[in-house]
Formats: C-alpha cells, structure tokens, sequence
C-alpha cells in the first residue's frame, strides 16, 4: 500500500511565519494558535489536568468537549541531546503533521481512534518543535492501568492474574486486526497504546510515526 498522506481537502491550515498549523474545523471553532498554549488553558481555567509518557500531554475542556494537548518529546539516548527539537525536513515531514493525516485516514475508515484535531509545525532554525490536539476519548482506561499500573508485573502476582483473566483479549485482538487489515503499522504499539471505553469499545491511539504498509507477514 502506498504510503500517501496528501492534503486531505476537508483539513484547514493555518500558517503564521514558518509555522504550519492543520485542524479540523468540524471540531474546533475559531482556531488559533493559543490552542497549543496549556498556559493558555490554565488561565481560562479550562485545564483539567496531565500526564507523561514520551511526550507530556495536557487535558482540557471546552465548550462542551475534552481534549488532549500533547507535546512531542524525544525517548531513548536522543533525549540527552534535545528533549522536544528534531531535525527540521520541511512540514509536510514533520511528525505532527503526518500524525494528524494518518490519524484523519483512520478515522476516515471507521476505525476506532482519539479523533485528530489539531496539528502543529514549529521550526527554527535547522529543527522544529510539535503539537498534536486529539479529543479525550470518554471514561477511556488504558489496557497497563486495568492490568495494574505499569502492566509489567510478574506471572506470578495473584492481581496482574486476577485483571488479565476480567480483560476481554479476543475484542483487543479483533480490534488490532481491524488495523493490520488496512495496512496500519503502529509503531508504538503497547498496553498504554490500548484503551477502553465506558461501554468496553477497545480504541489505539498514539499514532506518531505510524505508517501504512501492505498489510502481509509484518502483521
């Protein structure tokens, strides 16, 4: 499968300098940069709290809606060398913005995801930053927190069994499927990546660096 994320002709784009910013205007009303902003939100007193993973991710709400507001960092033995600037290849390289499209594809397929909101492409200089804005998916568990915290306990501890015997595996197995089956490669995926709903619906989410390949032996 051919690995083409071209402008998707119902995004908006938004650019102020060098900046490149993409949104979907179905859901969100007058966009502006300050979207990006968390401090933005904590004045308005619409933050609703965070957390941090390998990039660090704000909650909001707003005019009914809750939203995700993550910040790209580095993992791994790159963090020592920048914790949020990778090397600028224009915006149509960055990984914001190929989050954004392959996010919108998915959702285009009726795939269970966080819908892609908002994007955005920061450079300077010879690097750039990045945002991505999702909606919060509502009463969403992630698989590592109904296993216990980490969801790296031992075999033998009598809670990990207790919890991975109440998780409905075959519906997170046919849910992965449903991904493979249009050639979605996730490039990050684990028990954090998984979530379930209030109504036990399985969602995949983080999308950063994913690709789309010929759903074959990979899979």
């Amino acid at each position: 499968m051919k690995d083409d994320l071209a402008r998707d002709p119902s995004e908006s784009r938004l650019e102020a300098g060098r900046c490149v910013m993409l949104y979907d205007p179905s859901l969100v009303g007058n966009f502006a940069a300050h979207w990006f902003d968390a401090d933005h939100w904590m004045i308005a007193g619409a933050l609703r709290g965070s957390a941090r993973g390998r990039g660090s991710t704000h909650f909001f709400e707003w005019q009914g809606r809750g939203y995700a507001l993550r910040h790209y960092r580095r993992g791994g033995l790159m963090a020592r060398l920048s914790t949020d600037r990778y090397f600028d290849r224009g915006p149509e390289r960055s990984r914001p913005l190929q989050e954004f499209r392959v996010t919108r594809r998915l959702q285009q397929l009726g795939l269970p995801v966080a819908p892609a909101v908002a994007a955005r492409y920061l450079p300077s200089a010879f690097t750039y930053q990045g945002d991505l804005i999702t909606l919060r998916i509502v009463g969403a568990v992630s698989l590592a927190a109904l296993l216990g915290g980490s969801g790296d306990r031992g075999s033998g501890d009598p809670c990990a069994a207790t919890a991975a015997a109440a998780i409905d595996w075959s519906a997170i197995g046919a849910t992965i499927a449903r991904f493979h089956a249009v050639g979605l490669h996730h490039a990050d995926l684990n028990a954090h990546n998984l979530l379930r709903d209030a109504s036990g619906t399985w969602y995949l989410i983080d999308f950063d660096r994913a690709r789309f390949r010929n759903p074959v032996r990979w899979c």
